[in-house]
């Protein structure tokens, strides 16, 4: 059972979600797929091991081969490669790593050579049993979406996977929810959490992902984001109220369901909610995990 925690906009509350969810369900893989900035970490405090290093590959022109034909250029469709009167110019962070360069190349003068852009690590949190990864985009990488690939490579199939995706609408969230079993869409009752959550909500529902809905922060007075639910036929599955305690234990870098028990088992509640929603086998590999 794979279960992203995402939003439409940052700031919402998706990474507290995430490390209290999977906490409070313990024996867990918890991945922070957030890799232009991880920080589920901060609450979990643990000690990580490098797993590997993500690369990508990119060309590398023998000007002794090359006859400045030009093909190369041609096809390159992200505009990495630009033929110049005495040379080929690569533009390394511009490069998607196909490699259709090599392959049209006549003169068989290109090879690949690796180019380094993140990291994968890991650490175990002893009290409950998560295995917890992480990824980390190198500073100035524009391209999060490898990195997210190598660090589903560590899902185990049969485990209960908690997620904790990037935030918008763009491809690294695609890459994140699109292999999921359910997605929760984490939202704040203002209208600009509204017409994000409207955006996550097309997105979802194109990548045929089943979903609900998280109001974190709720009790502020605004009402729009569950006229949407309720209108949408989208369940709500938790509103988190608007409270010192939790504000206050967030600002120490503390889960609130180390110190609010009854969140562990509203957690958990919702946990199975979501099992019911999904198929029947899925339902009891996901539960025999919960007991133990």
């Amino acid at each position: 059972m794979k279960i992203a925690i995402a939003s439409g906009k940052g700031g919402t509350g998706k990474t507290t979600v995430a490390v209290n969810f999977a906490l409070a369900i313990g024996n867990t893989q918890l991945f922070d797929c957030d890799v232009e900035e991880p920080n589920c970490n901060l609450f979990l405090g643990l000690d990580l091991d490098k797993q590997e290093d993500v690369s990508i590959a990119i060309p590398e022109i023998d000007s002794e081969k090359c006859s400045l034909c030009g093909s190369c250029a041609e096809f390159c469709c992200y505009n990495a490669i630009a033929k110049l009167p005495q040379r080929v110019m690569i533009f390394p962070k511009l490069c998607h790593g196909c490699g259709g360069c090599q392959i049209v190349c006549p003169e068989n003068a290109i090879s690949e050579i690796k180019r380094p852009i993140g990291i994968i690590e890991k650490g175990v949190h002893a009290g409950s049993g998560i295995s917890f990864f992480q990824g980390t985009l190198g500073i100035g990488e524009p391209m999060a979406t490898p990195v997210i690939r190598r660090l589903q490579a560590h899902i185990d199939e049969k485990a209960v996977v908690v997620v904790d995706s990037p935030p918008g609408t763009a491809c690294p969230v695609i890459a994140t929810v699109g292999e999921m079993d359910y997605c929760v869409l984490v939202t704040e009752p203002t209208p600009f959490g509204l017409n994000d959550l409207v955006l996550a909500v097309e997105v979802v529902r194109q990548l045929k992902v089943p979903f609900g809905v998280i109001i974190n922060r709720h009790g502020s007075g605004y009402n729009g984001v569950e006229k949407y639910c309720y209108s949408e036929n989208i369940p709500i599955l938790m509103k988190i109220p608007y409270d010192r305690k939790i504000a206050v234990l967030y600002s120490q870098g503390i889960p609130f369901v180390q110190r609010m028990p009854q969140w562990k088992e509203n957690f958990r509640a919702m946990y199975h909610e979501i099992c019911s929603i999904s198929s029947e086998n899925t339902l009891q590999d996901s539960y025999s995990g919960v007991r133990n």
